[in-house]
């Protein structure tokens, strides 16, 4: 296949002109440019400037905006390989994503290939490069043509999983279970829902036009606006991954019998443990470091209508007046286990972070087993895939607290859950025909009497 390389193009019929924009399809473009370099090149989250960059726009340009960029950075590998094909080599970094973009429109979204082309050309002249103008239609034309052909030939998983996650995810889980993996970081997730009364849960499948799970999340396909969604406003339920939704439910089925249990939960934000907590009956303290996201628990247990403590330290230092029937840990990782959702995780984050969380994870699982009383329980658990952050991190307990095996019925009898050893161990292809969940890793400890 013939590769354009810069200023070797041949002149393009009306390649002097340029093509008529819509202006909030241009506009659309340049945000999601705008947050697609900030991952890439700055290292900062999508959620760190999505709202800024989107601030203007409609409500279905922000989707799309946010479709766009999600796709992309999903996608990249595949869609890098792909513009080598037809590129010799690389033009400037603003015109390369630039073209990023418009490829992934082009492969991925089912744009018309007529507004893929125009809106890509058009961005790259409202970023001044018009002497790439038409270079970029050129590429974007072969892509159009060519690209849907050349994607399904590639090897997808691989192409799009970061050398490191790839090689530390083969020797855990083996090379089959890692392509798994790696296909399920590939989709748009669900929308999962964890209710306040689980009683009622088939009536709210049944309004919601949700699935129930095994393990009584409610998981939507069709996501829409979720403050909109009925049952929001008057607080029957909140959003949580069914995965992440396990280490509390696996807590309470611990404390079955024990009557109003006390229980911290450290590292608490955004809230979705706690307030899981609280609607069984437990008395919740929740802590965490960061003064801005519990700001976000507070107000979600506000509208949920759901009692507790908040307490903003570092659970590292901090120590309860009284010690408690159960803490939950559920540590800051990396949280490899959540790309499907935040496909700018590898963009972040790389190989060398792992030792600073681990080191992290053990202070904090330390402290965590003074807060707990003689006879109780320490849930610790992460959404992390990597084994330094999970059974690794389980180890330093050592004799100070005994291991309690987790049973399938404390995960909704889906004995896939769980290892040999009784430990909770989520992956992103499991329930794959469902909708697939995040990467979770737990492990219950029980404390000498």
């Amino acid at each position: 296949m013939r590769k354009i390389a810069p200023g070797s193009f041949q002149k393009q019929t009306r390649a002097g002109r340029r093509p008529p924009l819509n202006v909030p399809e241009l506009a659309s473009r340049v945000a999601a440019l705008n947050v697609f370099q900030g991952v890439v090149i700055d290292r900062r989250a999508v959620d760190d400037t999505f709202d800024t960059a989107v601030k203007d726009l409609a409500p279905r340009d922000r989707a799309f905006v946010r479709m766009l960029v999600a796709t992309t950075l999903r996608r990249l590998g595949q869609i890098d390989a792909a513009l080598a094909d037809f590129i010799d080599r690389q033009p400037p970094e603003v015109v390369r994503d630039i073209m990023r973009l418009g490829a992934a429109q082009l492969l991925f979204l089912g744009t018309p290939p007529h507004a893929a082309v125009a809106t890509t050309v058009g961005l790259v002249r409202a970023r001044g490069m018009d002497r790439l103008a038409g270079l970029v239609n050129a590429v974007m034309r072969r892509v159009a043509d060519k690209g849907v052909e050349l994607v399904s030939e590639q090897d997808a998983g691989r192409l799009n999983t970061a050398d490191w996650l790839w090689q530390s995810w083969a020797r855990t889980y083996g090379a089959d279970v890692s392509s798994q993996i790696a296909f399920a970081h590939l989709t748009e997730p669900p929308l999962d829902l964890s209710l306040k009364d689980a009683t009622s849960a088939e009536a709210w499948a049944q309004k919601l036009d949700a699935t129930l799970l095994p393990t009584g999340t409610l998981r939507r396909f069709e996501h829409g606006r979720v403050t909109e969604l009925e049952g929001f406003s008057e607080g029957a339920w909140w959003v949580q991954d069914a995965a992440a939704a396990l280490p509390a439910r696996i807590l309470l089925h611990a404390l079955k019998g024990v009557e109003s249990p006390t229980v911290i939960d450290l590292c608490a934000a955004p809230g979705g443990k706690t307030a899981q907590l609280a609607a069984a009956g437990c008395k919740v303290t929740s802590v965490d470091l960061a003064a801005d996201r519990l700001r976000l628990l507070t107000e979600n247990m506000a509208r949920l209508n759901l009692p507790g403590d908040v307490v903003t330290a570092d659970a590292v230092s901090w120590r309860p007046a009284e010690k408690v029937d159960a803490v939950l840990l559920d540590a800051p990782c990396s949280a490899t286990g959540t790309l499907r959702r935040h496909p700018d995780l590898p963009h972040l984050k790389q190989s060398a972070d792992i030792a600073g969380f681990a080191e992290n994870q053990r202070r904090l699982i330390a402290a965590a087993l003074e807060m707990v009383k003689p006879g109780g329980f320490l849930l610790y658990s992460v959404c992390s895939l990597q084994p330094e952050e999970g059974q690794a991190i389980a180890a330093t307990v050592g004799d100070k607290a005994t291991r309690v095996p987790i049973t399938a019925d404390a995960v909704g009898g889906l004995a896939q859950l769980l290892t040999p050893e009784g430990e909770l161990r989520a992956l992103p292809c499991y329930l794959a025909e469902q909708g697939g969940m995040d990467g979770f890793y737990g492990v219950l400890f029980k404390l000498g009497a």
